[in-house]
């Protein structure tokens, strides 16, 4: 295996660890897999959060009003991964259930990566619903 396979089935892992964190309810391992400076763009946000801190700030809220999404599924498929020597580029679907019998909702997520200090991070995530952009056409 090469080293840009490598680094790219080790990105892989890492985003599936990120959403096995999230079901897990692991907040402080999802957030390992992010940089300080990360920037978060999401349809259901309310605009871009552009460091970890405004992150913590908009689940902190979110969380205690009680409305901290609960999901039995939320699976990153079709992963297409490139490195350039520290930086790497992840694409993929993310499919999202409530429970077994719901319909999955999925997005299109980009994840922008570097290598800090030796450790691959999340420095810009960017999820689109797929759902909201099929039924605005």
């Amino acid at each position: 295996m090469t080293i840009v396979a490598a680094d790219a089935a080790h990105i892989a892992a890492l985003i599936d660890d990120l959403y096995a964190a999230f079901l897990a309810g692991d907040r402080h391992r999802f957030d390992g897999h992010l940089h300080a400076d990360v920037t978060t763009w999401e349809t259901h946000l309310p605009g871009p959060l552009r460091t970890r801190a405004e992150l913590d700030a908009y689940r902190d809220q979110r969380d205690a009003a009680g409305r901290r999404p609960q999901l039995a599924v939320l699976s990153a498929q079709d992963k297409r991964i490139d490195v350039w020597g520290d930086v790497g580029l992840a694409r993929y679907l993310l499919i999202a259930r409530a429970c077994a019998e719901d319909p999955p909702s999925s997005a299109r997520v980009t994840d922008v990566l570097r290598r800090v200090n030796g450790r691959w991070q999340i420095v810009h995530h960017h999820a689109e619903s797929v759902d909201d952009a099929v039924a605005a056409r």
